[in-house]
C-alpha cells in the first residue's frame, strides 16, 4: 500500500513538476497572451511541484506531516479534476484522471500500513 502511494505521489509530482516547467517555456517564448498572467500562472505551478515534492519526500522518509499534507493536495486535484468536468468547455480526458487518482491516494493515505510508516515525527 505505501509503495503504491509512493508511486501515485511520484507520478502526480512528475506531471506538475512538467507543467510547471511547460508553462515557464511559454511565458520565456512570448506565447502567452497575458504575459503577466502567464507569470503568475507559472509561479503558481512552481509552488504546486514543490508542494508535490515535498510531499513525496516527507513520504519516502516517513514523516507524519506529509499524510495532512497529502489530503490538502488531493483535496484540491479532486477540485480541479471535478471543475475539469463541467462548464461549457469541460475536459473529461484530464478531469477523470485526476478525480480518480485524487480518489485513489486518498483512500491509501489511511490504510493502516501507510499510517503505520508515516508516523515518525521530527524532535
Amino acid at each position: 500500500m505505501l509503495w503504491a502511494l509512493i508511486v501515485l505521489l511520484a507520478v502526480e509530482a512528475a506531471l506538475v513538476v512538467g507543467l510547471a516547467a511547460l508553462l515557464v517555456v511559454e511565458v520565456l517564448g512570448a506565447s502567452a497572451s497575458d504575459p503577466g498572467s502567464g507569470i503568475a500562472l507559472a509561479v503558481l505551478a512552481a509552488i504546486a511541484a514543490a508542494f508535490v515534492v515535498a510531499i513525496l519526500v516527507g513520504v519516502l522518509r516517513g514523516q507524519a506531516w506529509s499524510r495532512s499534507a497529502a489530503i490538502v493536495w488531493q483535496v484540491l486535484q479532486l477540485a480541479v479534476g471535478v471543475g475539469a468536468l463541467q462548464g461549457a468547455v469541460a475536459q473529461p480526458a484530464w478531469g477523470w484522471p485526476l478525480i480518480l487518482a485524487s480518489l485513489a491516494a486518498g483512500v491509501l493515505l489511511f490504510t493502516r500500513p501507510v499510517v503505520a510508516a508515516t508516523s515518525a515525527r521530527e524532535r
